[in-house]
């Protein structure tokens, strides 16, 4: 009884300060990175696989986790009523690669004119914030649930594409925020996220994934952007190590998210340059949710103590689409 009122004492201690209680004494204490080979990579892929589980047929993979009474549990965490984007702003092509934006249609001199503009991108990348769908990653010719890569085209994908997902996904959305764990700016390049640091944040702000969540990765790319300008992506940056694979599939999730690319790079197994992403789209059928911007929304979950709330997703319903640009919502 006594440990019992200890505890509920230390997590008034964790919400009363505004953020996470996690001071350089506290840190977790090692953060230890296990080798994986290939072989270890091939492995995962069988037995952290979906495939069948909801039926040959199925194309929604885990967002089938996303129950109506998950949608509505979701729903009650709105108390505030305050709404954040957790998206990059689309610039111009300067700023913003692989996007362009030209006018069809200016103001004209009479009493009623208007303006129209056409957009082009190419989204998949490092830059703007988009959603990853199931057709995106292929392993030994095969995506999700053993359909031939063959499925997709010059005219886009007939399986596994983004417009499966045109109901919206709408579920409980956790910021994961490992700067604010650890108490830097933001992770340094080559940062590998293990198991042991993700249970070191539950521990930490009292809140436990579970079946049908949405689990958000605060990296502080921006943040490191802001301070250092560009650099390798590729070679350099701080994500999930391959070894949380397992603990995404026994957490049961329905869609990961980050401020990069979900892996911290480089992987850390020779041969494979983007194992989370692939396990994770092919084996598990876990849709992606990539370069978000949680700068603004970490700010906001401090100011009132939740880094739990009501996450909105709405892709694009583009049939055939390998995914789409989106504005992921937090909402408290």
């Amino acid at each position: 009884m006594k440990r019992r009122i200890a505890f509920a004492f230390l997590l008034l201690g964790l919400f009363s300060s505004g953020s996470l209680r996690v001071g350089a004494a506290d840190k977790p204490s090692s953060n230890t990175v296990p080798r994986l080979t290939r072989s270890d990579f091939d492995g995962m892929m069988k037995s952290l696989s979906n495939w069948g589980r909801w039926g040959a047929a199925d194309e929604l993979g885990t967002i089938n986790l996303i129950t109506p009474q998950k949608r509505k549990e979701a729903a009650a965490l709105v108390r505030e009523g305050v709404t954040v984007s957790m998206a990059r702003t689309i610039g111009q092509a300067a700023s913003t690669p692989g996007f362009v934006q030209k006018m069809i249609a200016l103001p004209k001199e009479s009493d009623f004119s208007g303006s129209g503009d056409e957009y082009r991108m190419a989204y998949h990348g490092f830059s703007q914030t988009h959603m990853d769908s199931l057709c995106h990653m292929f392993y030994k010719g095969r995506m999700y649930n053993g359909f031939s890569q063959s499925e997709v085209g010059e005219k886009g994908a007939a399986r596994m594409s983004v417009g499966n997902f045109k109901q919206g996904i709408l579920t409980r959305g956790i910021l994961m925020d490992l700067p604010e764990l650890l108490k830097v700016k933001h992770l340094a390049g080559g940062h590998a996220i293990t198991p042991e640091q993700l249970e070191a944040w539950e521990e930490a702000s009292g809140i436990k994934v579970t079946s049908g969540d949405a689990v958000l990765i605060r990296t502080g790319r921006w943040d490191r952007e802001r301070a250092e300008g560009n650099w390798d992506i590729m070679r350099n940056s701080a994500g999930l190590h391959a070894s949380c694979l397992k603990w995404l599939k026994d957490r049961d999730v329905a869609i990961v998210g980050s401020d990069l690319a979900l892996d911290v790079l480089p992987s850390g197994i020779e041969g494979v340059e983007l194992p989370v992403h692939v396990v994770v789209l092919v084996a598990m059928g876990m849709p992606i949710l990539d370069n978000c911007d949680f700068e603004a929304v970490s700010e906001t979950a401090a100011k009132l103590k939740r880094w739990s709330f009501l996450l909105t997703v709405a892709p694009l319903a583009i049939d055939g689409g390998t995914g789409s640009p989106v504005n992921p919502l937090a909402t408290f």
